[in-house]
């Protein structure tokens, strides 16, 4: 088994853990959507810089966003052509 991959969000964004274990996949998905949902531009900066925007193109219909955030983001990564 590889390295885990730990990372330390901000408490304003998830305070229920201090760490989130992004080989997880369920901790993965929970966390981007967290980000997606209640981001500030730093909080998507890193989620980008640590996964990728394929990453969340990949995962973005199963994340049961709301429907305005979801459109947001669709949108977003399909004028930039970016596919998961």
């Amino acid at each position: 088994m590889g390295a885990k991959r730990i990372i330390k969000p901000s408490k304003r964004l998830v305070w229920s853990v201090k760490e989130v274990d992004l080989e997880d996949p369920f901790q993965r998905r929970w966390f981007i959507k967290k980000v997606l949902e209640h981001g500030r531009f730093e909080d998507v900066k890193a989620l980008v810089e640590e996964i990728g925007l394929e990453e969340i193109a990949r995962e973005i219909d199963s994340l049961n966003l709301p429907a305005p955030i979801y459109r947001l983001w669709k949108n977003f990564l399909e004028r930039r052509k970016i596919k998961g």
